[in-house]
Parts: C-alpha cells; sequence; structure tokens
C-alpha cells in the first residue's frame, strides 16, 4: 500500500533525475515492497530504478518479480546490469529463471556468470525438472563434529554473509557427508569451549536431489520446518531448500490441482498473461471431452422415450435429480483430492473411504430424498401444481431415486480419483465436470429404473 502512495514521488524523482535521492528513499525499503512498487512502471522506469540500486539490493528485488517480468527486464538493462544481477542473484532463483528461458537464452546468460556462479548454475540445472535438486542453493554453513562453539561462531562471521539462512548450522564430516543438523540457539546457549559433538543428537530430517518438489511440500509440512538440507545419493551434504521456495511449489501445485479440478488444463502460466489460443485450446480440449459425455445423457435419454411419452411428469425432475447426484460426485471427489493431496489418503486406504462415503451418500440421499418427497406432496395439497391422482407414487419415486443416484454419486466421486492413482495418472483430474458428467449419464438409468419399478402398473 506504501508503495501505492509513493509512486508519484518517485516518478517524479525519475523524471527529474534525482537518482541520489530516489536511491536514499529506497535505502530502507524491504526488496519485496521496491518489486511490488515498480511493477506498474514502464520497462524505461524499472530499469532506471535498478540502476541507481546497489548491486545486491537489485539483486534482492528481481528476485521478487515474476518470471516474465524478469525476462523483459533483461532485454532492456544493459550489459553491466545484467551480469551484476545474475551474480548477485541467488542460486535457486536463478535457476527458476533460467529454466523457464529458452536454451539458448539460458546457454546466454550462463555465459555471462563467474566461473564459480556459472559452475553452480550448471550443477543445478543437471537435476532432473521437478526435483528438489532445482530448488536448492548450496549457500549454507556446515562446520566440522570437532570444532568448539569458538570456532563456529568464528566461522559463521567470516563465512555467513552469504549463506541462505543462519537458523541451523549442519555438521559432516571429511568427506562431506551429513550428520547432523544444529539449531543457532543451542551455539549461543552453549560455553565458547564446548564441542560440536557435545551438542550433536544425529536426529534430522533430509531431503534427496532426486526427490519430486511435490513430496518435498509435504515433508516441510510433515515436520514444521523452515529449511532442509538436501543430500545425494551417497549422503553427502549438497545444499538445502529453505519455506520460500516451498511456499511457491504449494502455491504452484494447487493453482494447478484447482484448474484442473475446474475441467481444464493447467494453464502452466498466469491468466493474466497466457495467450488467447493457447488457453482457449486448454480449456476446448475437456469441454469437447464432457460434451461428447454428455452426448451419453441423450442416448440415454433415447432408451426410456417410452416411459417419458407415458408418463411425461417424470421428466419435469429430470434436472433436480441429476444436479443432486453430480453435486455430491463432486463434493466426494473435491474431499478425496485434497485428502490425497495433503498426504491424508494412500491408495491402501481406499475402502475405509469407501464405507465413510457409504455412509455419508446414504444419509445425504435420504435428506435430499425426503425434502424432494415432501415437495411435490406439499404442492399438491397447496394446489399449486397438481401431479395427478398417482402423486403419492410420485413423490416415492423421486425420493427414492435421489437416495439412489446421490449414494452412487458420493461413491463415484471418492473412488475416481482412487482409480486416477492407481494408473498412474493425477487425480485431480477427475473435476467436478467429469465426475457431474459420469454422474449425469448412471444417475438417468437409476432414476428411470427406480421409476419402471414403483410406477409399473399405475403411470407406466
Amino acid at each position: 500500500m506504501v508503495g501505492k502512495i509513493v509512486q508519484p514521488e518517485i516518478r517524479s524523482l525519475i523524471d527529474a533525475r534525482n537518482f541520489g535521492a530516489l536511491r536514499e528513499l529506497f535505502a530502507e525499503w524491504p526488496p519485496a515492497d521496491i518489486a511490488e512498487c515498480i511493477t506498474d512502471f514502464s520497462e524505461d522506469e524499472q530499469v532506471i530504478v535498478f540502476r541507481v540500486l546497489p548491486h545486491d539490493q537489485a539483486a534482492d528485488v528481481f528476485e521478487y518479480l515474476d518470471v516474465e517480468a524478469q525476462q523483459k527486464l533483461l532485454r532492456a538493462m544493459a550489459h553491466e546490469q545484467v551480469v551484476g544481477i545474475l551474480n548477485e542473484m541467488s542460486p535457486d532463483d536463478r535457476t527458476a529463471l533460467l529454466e523457464e528461458l529458452p536454451s539458448a537464452a539460458a546457454r546466454q546468460l550462463i555465459k555471462l556468470l563467474t566461473p564459480e556462479e556459472r559452475s553452480i548454475a550448471r550443477a543445478l540445472l543437471g537435476y532432473p525438472e521437478g526435483s528438489v535438486g532445482r530448488l536448492m542453493t548450496p549457500d549454507l554453513i556446515a562446520v566440522d563434529a570437532g570444532w568448539s562453539v569458538k570456532e563456529v561462531l568464528d566461522y559463521m562471521r567470516e563465512n555467513g554473509q552469504d549463506s541462505e539462512t543462519l537458523n541451523v548450522i549442519y555438521v559432516v564430516d571429511d568427506r562431506g557427508k551429513l550428520l547432523d543438523d544444529i539449531r543457532m540457539r543451542e551455539f549461543l546457549l552453549k560455553p565458547l569451549t564446548a564441542k560440536v559433538s557435545d551438542l550433536m543428537d544425529h536426529n534430522y530430517v533430509t531431503l534427496s536431489v532426486t526427490d519430486s518438489q511435490e513430496d518435498a511440500v509435504n515433508i516441510f509440512r510433515k515436520y514444521d520446518r523452515t529449511a532442509l538440507p538436501v543430500v545425494d545419493s551417497g549422503g553427502v551434504l549438497v545444499g538445502l531448500v529453505t519455506i520460500d521456495d516451498m511456499l511457491d511449489v504449494a502455491e504452484k501445485e494447487a493453482t494447478e490441482d484447482i484448474q484442473k479440478l475446474g475441467g481444464m488444463e493447467a494453464l502452466d502460466e498466469p491468466y493474466t498473461t497466457i495467450p488467447l489460443m493457447r488457453m482457449v485450446k486448454k480449456r476446448a480440449t475437456w469441454l469437447i471431452i464432457l460434451f461428447l459425455g454428455e452426448m451419453l445423457t441423450a442416448t440415454a435419454m433415447q432408451g426410456y422415450n417410452g416411459e417419458i411419452e407415458k408418463a411425461a411428469i417424470l421428466a419435469m425432475f429430470l434436472p433436480l435429480i441429476i444436479s443432486s447426484g453430480g453435486n455430491s460426485g463432486s463434493q466426494a471427489t473435491t474431499l478425496v483430492i485434497r485428502a490425497m493431496a495433503l498426504g491424508e489418503l494412500r491408495l491402501g486406504d481406499w475402502f475405509r473411504v469407501v464405507r465413510k462415503e457409504l455412509l455419508s451418500g446414504l444419509s445425504l440421499g435420504l435428506i435430499l430424498g425426503t425434502i424432494g418427497f415432501f415437495r411435490i406432496t406439499l404442492w399438491q395439497y397447496l394446489h399449486i401444481f397438481d401431479y395427478g391422482k398417482y402423486h403419492w407414487l410420485v413423490a416415492f419415486t423421486v425420493g427414492t431415486a435421489l437416495i439412489g443416484v446421490v449414494l452412487w454419486g458420493t461413491i463415484s466421486g471418492a473412488m475416481l480419483p482412487f482409480l486416477l492413482r492407481r494408473c498412474r495418472l493425477d487425480p485431480a483430474t477427475s473435476s467436478a465436470p467429469f465426475v457431474a458428467t459420469l454422474v449425469d449419464v448412471t444417475g438417468l438409468v437409476i432414476y428411470f429404473n427406480v421409476a419402471l419399478f414403483i410406477l409399473r402398473g399405475t403411470l407406466l
């Protein structure tokens, strides 16, 4: 909010070329606030702001911009600015930028790095896409178990300025193998002569460089950590991942799941920047599949055309029946998908879910069926609408069908994510519209078969 208020002042300083005042104004600002403030500026104004900022502050601000804004700025900046920012960026944020660029552009930028930073960038980009290795940073403090607390503190003062975090100190052996992680407060509370080995409890959690980023989110959530060490296949400490990176992964994962639940492919880029035709393509695919699925509903209705002609009153309740089944199925699939994403449900829990949803579906069906029954009865006795002399049977048919359709919708909606997971597919693909379409067809069959059973010899 502060940034929005002072934007006119900043623009006036840029127009007046008062760079000294501009640098002084930004000196006390957090990098995130500066990034938010200049988002609405033109590219030329943004370049001027970055030219004014010190290299380390400019790199911090640059990391808070989205990837598209970063790419535009890199194209607009002078060569020296680009070199300064890329070399000052934290390795994990720089990797996130480079992996979004075309390979040729990424190679050009890597050439601008110092030999040390170039080696780090290539190493991180060498890990599989979507792995923890792409998120980690090698900037950490690692000490020997034989050091004293004083030696550790002295080492931190000398080398800690570039570390991603100083909350946790990592203990390694001569080969770099991780032995333990120790919170910084332990060093501050112990005598200077105490040995690191005296503080070790060998109780620590690690990530592997090849772990998926989604699995890492669950591990962070489970152990409530702000940073976790990353080791290779031999247990050698190669980096660490911090909670800010995990929050970005969790946000991206949740966004993809929500978009899939809405019945479309994940956009993979912001809504405001994705090209129109690409968005149409991602949305059209699922719409066509759902449309073809809904054609089965029309086919099913044709099979019961004779019953509809004999008892046209049945057609009046079709939207009520199939929408109730679709809604209950959508609820169930959403709950199960989210529970899977949080690690609360695994494949082996399917029978537990069946039992729970069986009772839930039956209860919900009884509630809706009772409401439907009394609604028809009440309308009949209040003379709002005449359902004919068999109105009791019509009401009973609708109520019973609602129980069956809601129960079926709940069970099928809950089981579909398990089926997809079993087939090694993303459970989020079982979107609410897909479940609704499935239940529409089957709900129609349930409804008319209940009607045939109850109304045979009367309306049918």
